[in-house]
């Protein structure tokens, strides 16, 4: 079963003045989602695309399959493409700043303009278990996690706010956890996602006054390539990477998500906000996001 977002009631952008959609479509509109190959950033993309919007997908897989852990740029723009939708692929290493400039400046140039913007690349290492203790890990984990993951969607928003401060209009969405406030996986981990949450708190004051928002998205345990090979997970409690598109999809068609920037929300609040259900038609129990201790 397949349930479109309910757009939020309180009248359209035309009536707000300039906002990221006309609040009852996305056509004309222009995405970029990073890390969109497989898993979470695959999943946003999708929906955006299904919207209506033209979404750049970036990533580092171009086109050959690795067949333990399926996902390329190419099948996601195929797969948008087969729900009714446009897209368009850019190779890109997000811890490369120069090829990071070049991905905006094709935007600009092919589309004249940004709507959203989705932080969603994050670098795990393949080794990381979070049994064991950091002084036990490289402490290369930590350029890591902080360089493709928070590092790298600063320098993503920069880029974005010079499109998007113009037009008076546009939303970044930072796709966090909860690991920004309890342990999860590694110290890293949890370092690099409080402060992805600061740069959302800390970024949305200077851009409010110019119609920018930007909010940080909390998914739980998410269905993705890499967790349906993981043993011992209970596929029946995670949510499906479509979910949290449909969360960042119901954002950008809200009219009043400036009342929203600089916090941040789990996609299951926001799915209850905003009346949206997982693709099959179910709604991920609510989550105890914190708990005490660690």
């Amino acid at each position: 079963m397949q349930q479109s977002v309910q757009r939020p009631a309180g009248g359209s952008h035309g009536d707000e003045g300039d906002g990221v959609t006309d609040g009852a479509s996305f056509a004309g509109a222009v995405a970029i989602v990073t890390g969109a190959t497989r898993g979470i950033g695959k999943g946003i993309a999708l929906e955006l695309g299904a919207a209506g919007a033209t979404v750049y997908v970036t990533g580092r897989t171009t086109a050959t399959e690795d067949p333990d852990l399926p996902g390329s740029l190419a099948t996601t723009v195929d797969e948008i493409e087969a729900l009714g939708g446009s897209a368009v692929a850019h190779e890109c290493d997000h811890s490369d700043d120069i090829a990071v400039a070049a991905l905006f400046a094709r935007v600009a140039s092919e589309q004249g303009r940004l709507d959203v913007l989705v932080n969603n690349a994050f670098a795990v290492p393949n080794h990381l278990d979070p049994r064991t203790p950091f002084w036990e890990t490289p402490i290369s984990d930590w350029d890591v996690m902080l360089g493709v993951g928070t590092r790298s969607a600063y320098v993503a928003t920069h880029h974005a706010a010079r499109v998007m401060v113009p037009a008076g209009r546009g939303l970044i969405v930072n796709v966090s956890s909860a690991g920004a406030v309890r342990y999860f996986h590694h110290l890293a981990y949890g370092v690099g996602k409080a402060a992805l949450d600061r740069v959302t708190r800390d970024a949305a004051r200077p851009l409010a006054v110019h119609g920018v928002s930007i909010v940080s998205v909390w998914p739980y345990l998410v269905s993705t390539e890499r967790v349906q090979r993981m043993a011992g997970v209970d596929l029946a409690m995670t949510e499906s990477p479509r979910f949290v598109g449909r969360a960042v999809t119901a954002l950008a068609s809200d009219p009043q998500v400036q009342t929203r920037s600089g916090r941040a929300f789990t996609t299951s609040e926001l799915a209850r906000d905003y009346d949206f259900t997982d693709v099959d038609g179910s709604l991920p129990p609510v989550q105890p996001w914190n708990p005490p201790g660690v």
